[in-house]
């Protein structure tokens, strides 16, 4: 059983969201949500003035509300930041984004009540996914509109799925049993300000990278067989004269999965001095890739377990505690890194996609027919796949372009640098999608071409090989192919090539 309120790594937060691990509250963390809960109903009590709580939001945070109101005060709050648009975020992601709101509260900063921490997490339990805008939030003051979107359904209002039935936020309450959450003093808020829609999106994200980057060396280790090229550019003594930890792990990765290759054995002598950078220098670009992707785990896993509301609730030294605004919320700590792994991977797409040109062009494909094609000019054999590989590649390209380096002021200059990261998330996570079927596409053609040299490669690389031929039948002349990569851009994703050949993911 998962627990939040105590650390949490990225993979947990694909267990809970994607394989609906089980999670509940760690029971230190509940009491810790009580006493803060108590500190600040009597910060309240004492006639304060504490932001969001007993005043307006944003540039209304000098009007005071009266005590009667408060609780109108939150409803109202979700109400008027409900207005995101576009297409709703996947099911996945909102899991983990109920994940990680309940979490962020758990750690005891919000002042929120162990109550509505639990209720987080019935829905969670129970199957109730929010309808949640993908689009709306400039990532400051936290990720406002989304996060109000998942808030309403809290309350019974707002859309929600319950299976497949789309319903009413209340409906979709009562179907599984549960009332809607009466809001106290700063829930409202505490309910939707915070990093959690890209740090979800992200997190998810940085996952999917892990089996990315294992299976670039994966399928590059077997273009790298089928086009007879040559497994010395990874000797280890090359690697420790420039040993960046990442470029070390890919040239070891590529060096074990080439180990007792017959194909490879066979051309040692041929007297080919140099194959091409795609080739040649995969260690070092995957391995760039690879520490792009640690840097980045490393600043959403410091995110998904921090304090992102405001204002805050913090033990004084010497005992108390002192109601503090701040901003936690911005999401600086989390939009640039999320922008450094849209490049990284949009890197290992070329690369990907310059290694399977090469088998194409009787050129470079070191005596392979025109295309892979079984009767060229007749058949157009790969032609087009490249073509989709290349459509994908260039796509990120212009995804890449950094999102984070962009600000509007929002809420009458009061919120006057924003960090875009929700947008810089969104554009990963399709990049992810990108790179996933450009990989897919080098593996049919690598598999092709060794078909065609009819010699086997390495144990471990024919492992690979299996897993492509299970979502990829052999070519017999020309047929469409669209669903058959798809299917292997999931499997990618879903970890079958990593698993094959017996290699951890990188965040593990």
């Amino acid at each position: 059983m998962l627990a939040i309120g105590r650390p949490l790594a990225l993979l947990d937060v694909h267990r809970i969201a994607r394989l609906k691990f089980p999670v509940e509250l760690d029971n230190s963390a509940r009491q810790e949500l009580a006493e803060t809960r108590h500190e600040l109903e009597r910060a309240i009590a004492s006639g304060a003035s504490i932001y969001g709580v007993n005043t307006g939001f944003g540039a209304l945070s000098e009007t005071r509300v009266d005590a009667d109101a408060l609780a109108e005060l939150q409803v109202n709050l979700l109400r008027s930041h409900a207005v995101g648009v576009g297409a709703p975020l996947p099911a996945a992601v909102v899991r983990a984004l109920l994940l990680l709101r309940a979490h962020t509260l758990a750690l005891g900063a919000s002042g929120a009540s162990p109550a509505l921490v639990e209720h987080l997490l019935e829905l969670l339990r129970r199957g109730v996914i929010p309808v949640v805008p993908s689009q709306g939030s400039v990532g400051a003051s936290g990720d406002l509109a989304p996060l109000a979107h998942l808030a309403l359904v809290v309350i019974g209002e707002g859309e929600a799925w319950v299976g497949d039935a789309r319903l009413t936020g209340g409906d979709a309450l009562a179907r599984v049993g549960l009332q809607p959450f009466g809001l106290g003093a700063k829930e409202g808020l505490s309910l939707i300000n915070g990093t959690q829609m890209m740090s979800a999106i992200g997190a998810l994200a940085a996952v999917d990278a892990g089996e990315l980057v294992i299976a670039a060396d994966v399928l590059g280790a077997l273009s790298l067989d089928a086009l007879l090229g040559s497994a010395r550019p990874t000797d280890p003594r090359i690697h420790a004269g420039k040993p960046h930890p990442g470029q070390l792990a890919a040239a070891a990765a590529i060096r074990e999965l080439l180990a007792d290759s017959p194909l490879n054995a066979s051309h040692v002598a041929c007297g080919l001095v140099q194959d091409a950078y795609s080739l040649r220098c995969m260690p070092q670009v995957h391995g760039a890739v690879r520490s792009a992707l640690s840097y980045v785990a490393g600043a959403l896993t410091i995110e998904i377990n921090s304090f992102t509301d405001n204002p805050l609730i913090l033990r004084r030294e010497g005992g108390g505690f002192d109601v503090i605004s701040g901003g936690n919320f911005h999401g600086g700590s989390v939009a640039l890194p999320i922008d450094h792994l849209s490049a990284a991977l949009t890197t290992l797409g070329t690369i990907s996609e310059r290694r399977l040109d090469r088998f194409l062009n009787t050129e470079t494909s070191r005596g392979l027919p025109p295309f892979l094609a079984e009767r060229p000019g007749i058949e157009s054999g790969m032609m087009m796949i490249q073509v989709t590989a290349s459509a994908l590649a260039s796509e990120n390209k212009g995804l890449a372009v950094p999102a984070c380096v962009d600000t509007i002021p929002t809420s009458a200059g009061k919120e006057d640098h924003v960090s875009m990261g929700p947008i810089a998330a969104r554009k990963l996570a399709a990049i992810v999608d990108n790179v996933a079927r450009i990989l897919a596409i080098e593996g049919v053609i690598a598999a092709r071409a060794l078909d065609l040299r009819d010699q086997p490669t390495s144990p471990r690389l024919e492992r690979a090989r299996a897993v492509i031929r299970a979502h990829v039948a052999p070519t017999a002349g020309d047929r469409s192919m669209a669903a058959e990569i798809e299917a292997l851009a999931a499997a990618i994703l879903r970890g079958e090539l990593r698993e094959a050949v017996e290699l951890a993911h990188p965040l593990a």
